[in-house]
C-alpha cells in the first residue's frame, strides 16, 4: 500500500479517531465473541473497517495480495461481526465475531495461535497486602451513644 489511500465511505468521526500506521493500515484482532478466544490478527484500512461495520462480515486488507478479502469468500471459515471496538490508542481494533468453518487460520487451525506455544517464564501476582491497622486514633465504642 505504502501511504497510498484508497476512497472510502468510512463516517469520518471514525476516521478522525484512527492512528494508521505508514502504510494506513491498522491491526485488526478478531475474537470469538462469546468464548473470548483469540483467533487471529489481520490488517484494515479504512475502506476495510467501514465494509466490517456496514455489511456484518470481517473484511480486512491483504498486505501480500494488495486486495480486500471478506474472512471465509473462499474458505468458508466465514467471520460473522457481534462488535467492533476502537482500542484507547486507536491504532488496533478488536472484532468480536461468530466464526463459522473449520477455524480462522489459513492453516485450517481453529485459531492462528495454535501452532508455537514458546517457553517462558510463568508470572505470580503478589498477594494482596494486610491493610494497615490504625493506631493514630482511639477505637470507636460500640455501646457509646452516638451524638444528638
Amino acid at each position: 500500500m505504502t501511504g497510498a489511500v484508497r476512497p472510502t465511505d468510512l463516517d469520518p468521526s471514525i476516521a478522525a479517531k484512527l492512528k494508521r500506521d505508514r502504510d494506513g493500515l491498522l491491526a485488526a484482532v478478531a475474537q470469538q465473541h462469546d468464548t473470548g478466544e483469540v483467533l487471529m490478527v489481520g490488517w484494515m484500512d479504512d475502506e476495510a473497517l467501514h465494509r466490517t461495520l456496514t455489511t456484518g462480515r470481517a473484511t480486512y486488507w491483504s498486505r501480500s495480495r494488495q486486495e480486500y478479502w471478506v474472512k471465509g469468500d473462499t474458505s468458508g471459515s466465514q467471520q460473522w461481526v457481534k462488535s467492533v471496538r476502537l482500542d484507547c490508542d486507536g491504532d488496533t481494533v478488536l472484532v468480536q465475531v461468530d466464526q463459522a468453518g473449520s477455524g480462522a487460520c489459513h492453516t485450517g487451525d481453529r485459531t492462528c495461535f495454535d501452532a508455537v506455544l514458546l517457553p517462558a517464564v510463568e508470572g505470580s501476582r503478589p498477594e494482596p497486602a494486610e491493610p494497615a491497622v490504625r493506631t493514630d486514633t482511639p477505637a470507636a465504642d460500640p455501646d457509646a451513644a452516638s451524638p444528638s
